[in-house]
């Protein structure tokens, strides 16, 4: 076999079933996507968290204190969809927030068995110190690019999740918890017929695109 046929062979083999430069390009395309998101959590989620308030509030519950603030007042079931646990564990949460002063229960007008929850004017507060640490801190990593870069690179990762999103099987309810960055084109409504938690909410209004805390 000649050096030339020899070369394609291993070529041809090792490029077989996404290897050779497949691997290679998926390597660093995890590498780097699993830095990105890291980095997202711990420089703008976590660290931002410390800053903006010293009470002892996990992500998640943040999360939650931002969605509601933004999309008002929200059944006890809701709020359990959106943490992905269940009402009890969801209750827990709820009485933390309470105790803090950040969330207010009050009943329904249409069911007074039923409670709200609505996010108190502290609670706001927090969120709207929160945005402003967060769009400071941002703000010289952005200068470093172009807007039509800033543009192309929101466009691919749009694009990759909703490819690994159409990946996994299929189920109702599943919901990235995207902690009120919601737009129209959710990428798993573009998958799965929707938006989870837009058909949580029942037909009430959702704020899209969106972050200001009014």
């Amino acid at each position: 076999m000649s050096e030339n046929a020899s070369s394609q062979r291993s070529r041809r083999e090792s490029n077989e079933g996404g290897g050779g430069l497949a691997r290679t390009d998926s390597f660093h395309l995890f590498r780097y996507s699993h830095i990105f998101a890291a980095a997202v959590r711990e420089v703008l989620e976590v660290r931002l968290l410390r800053e903006a308030t010293e009470l002892p509030l996990t992500l998640s519950q943040f999360h939650l204190l931002k969605l509601m603030a933004v999309n008002g007042q929200h059944q006890l079931g809701e709020v359990a969809d959106f943490l992905g646990v269940s009402p009890p564990a969801a209750t827990k949460n709820i009485d933390k927030l309470e105790r803090l002063g950040l969330v207010i229960r009050m009943p329904s007008p249409g069911d007074r068995r039923a409670i709200l929850l609505s996010v108190s004017p502290k609670g706001r507060r927090l969120v709207r110190d929160y945005e402003r640490l967060k769009t400071a801190r941002v703000a010289p990593v952005l200068e470093g690019f172009e807007p039509e870069e800033l543009e192309q690179f929101s466009r691919l990762l749009e694009r990759f999740a909703v490819a690994l999103l159409a990946l996994s099987p299929g189920g109702d309810g599943f919901c990235l918890r995207c902690a009120a960055y919601l737009a129209a084109g959710c990428p798993v409504g573009e998958v799965r017929g929707g938006c989870p938690y837009e058909k949580m909410r029942g037909g009430r209004q959702v704020q899209l695109g969106r972050e200001e805390v009014p």
